[in-house]
């Protein structure tokens, strides 16, 4: 069975991110892409739906940490002066 394979905008849609986001991780190595060539000098990438699963895979974190500030980092108050 062939490989199913998706468009940049379809990719966009899945992340809810913009296609810019999309290239950027395609350009940093993160997402892969087959080339289909539509002549010379013009490309058209999609991206194998098993290589978005393998990225959303690295990316999963198993529970996020609740982001805190701690009570010593608040600022001292001050007393009302009226």
């Amino acid at each position: 069975m062939p490989a199913r394979l998706l468009s940049v905008p379809a990719v966009a849609a899945a992340l809810d991110v913009d296609r810019r986001t999309v290239y950027r991780f395609i350009a940093a190595g993160d997402l892969p892409v087959i080339d289909l060539r539509t002549g010379p000098g013009r490309s058209r990438v999609r991206i194998p739906a098993a290589g978005l699963d393998e990225f959303i895979s690295r990316r999963t974190v198993a529970q996020p940490t609740a982001r805190r500030c701690p009570r010593s980092s608040l600022p001292p108050s001050s007393p009302n002066k009226e």
